[in-house]
């Protein structure tokens, strides 16, 4: 199977969550795991950890925008955003599963309805 014959929604889309994974460590991360370091340490290491979101975000976008506007891709980014980052917060930053991510995914679901919505 090569790469072409997967749909651009699935390609955009996983290259999307894992330009995410990235990301989301490289903003967050630093806050567990570097928090005793100056803040110009963690900004290195953060920069370290985005360039790799960038090496999969970049192409992510190129692919996506063959089929989905500007604001599709943008909302299709918001949505994967929230998906990696709630299990990122419970899991790796060990902070509690709130009630407001599940209003907060039912606005990003909304949105997602009406950007989609009219193709």
């Amino acid at each position: 199977m090569s790469l072409q014959s997967i749909p651009v929604i699935w390609q955009t889309a996983l290259l999307l969550a894992a330009s995410n994974v990235f990301m989301t460590f490289a903003w967050y991360a630093h806050l567990k795991n570097l928090n005793d370091k100056p803040w110009w340490a963690a900004a290195l290491v953060s920069w370290g950890i985005a360039l790799f979101e960038y090496l999969l975000q970049v192409p992510a976008n190129r692919i996506g925008s063959e089929e989905f506007s500007l604001a599709q891709l943008k909302i299709l980014q918001e949505v994967i955003t929230l998906t990696v980052f709630v299990p990122f917060v419970i899991f790796y930053m060990h902070q509690p599963l709130k009630l407001d991510y599940l209003w907060a995914g039912l606005c990003i679901l909304g949105a997602v309805y009406f950007i989609f919505r009219s193709g």
